[in-house]
């Protein structure tokens, strides 16, 4: 039986990763700081891997940094999988059971309060050796990072969030109305979104919350009276307990004060509403390293609370 000999790349893994560290640093200095390597060698690395695929992948200017071309776009998304399969690969090798290594954990930023102090703080005493960073986003920048390889889970809302992830569900909860504590319906149990929809909406307005806000009145018939945008939950909650509006968020918090400790309350929606899912999202196209792969079963292991 003849054996056919696969041919050898012309470029090298080193060459990659210098790309995709200019591309992260925006500057060819900024990635050669950061790889403790000269400009000089980083730009010829470049230069070579530009040479080997027959593809301009950057533009690089003295003044304005380093912009990749849509061919550089296409190399570095490919780039970081491969990097990251070689990472694994080293780690496997080496033959050792303790995890180790980096994620990168994505968070919508609502989330982010819920979320991320018990990963880090749990996971980070299990796993000493996994060394965690996060980046909160909108969900379609999150969908974006994913997909890129910039981030490798992501904590999301069941909405807007892109067919093309892997994903788990962790919890679900009703949406719910936020008014002052001197409100006129601060008393009652229950709140009815057309009792409100006079009133003036301190809309969190950061996607998808914004068109789940309005979907919410829209299935009810309603328009509400949007008087402030934000895309920060705790100046929602701060306007509100000034008495500027009411808020409908989902994610609650245990104290029921506002950034400037004026009271506030949380009512239920009547008629209910659907509750929103938190999901756990990843990429489906490349593998997923054992470290991610124990962070994902830690998350789905843990109570956070259901509707």
């Amino acid at each position: 039986m003849s054996i056919v000999a696969r041919p050898v790349p012309a470029f090298t893994l080193k060459q990659l990763a210098y790309l995709v560290a200019a591309a992260d640093s925006g500057t060819v200095a900024g990635a050669a700081t950061r790889l403790n390597v000269s400009p000089s060698a980083l730009s010829d690395a470049i230069t070579e891997l530009e040479t080997a695929m027959r593809e301009q992948l950057c533009v690089r200017r003295r003044a304005h940094g380093l912009t990749l071309t849509p061919s550089g776009d296409r190399v570095v998304a490919h780039a970081r999988r491969m990097l990251a399969e070689a990472d694994e690969l080293a780690r496997a090798v080496g033959g050792t059971d303790t995890l180790s290594g980096p994620i990168v954990i994505g968070c919508y930023p609502t989330l982010a309060p819920t979320v991320l102090p018990r990963l880090l703080r749990e996971f980070g005493a299990e796993h000493p050796q996994v060394d965690l960073t996060i980046r909160e986003a909108t969900q379609d920048q999150l969908a974006d990072d994913i997909a890129e390889g910039r981030v490798d889970v992501a904590f999301v809302y069941d909405m807007l969030v892109s067919p093309e992830t892997e994903r788990v569900q962790l919890a679900a909860f009703p949406a719910h109305v936020v008014l002052a504590a001197d409100h006129p319906l601060a008393d009652r149990d229950t709140v009815r979104l057309a009792d409100l929809v006079d009133d003036d909406l301190i809309l969190l307005d950061a996607p998808p919350s914004s068109e789940h806000t309005l979907s919410v009145f829209a299935a009810q018939g309603l328009t509400p009276r949007v008087r402030h945008r934000t895309s920060s939950y705790e100046v929602v909650r701060t306007l509100v307990a000034r008495g500027l509006g009411y808020g409908i968020l989902v994610s609650r918090v245990a104290n029921p004060r506002s950034y400037e400790g004026l009271p506030l309350v949380a009512k239920p929606i009547q008629p209910p509403v659907r509750p929103v899912a938190i999901d756990m999202i990843w990429a489906p196209n490349r593998p997923v390293p054992a470290r991610t792969r124990a962070l994902i079963g830690f998350a789905r292991g843990l109570d956070w609370g259901a509707a």
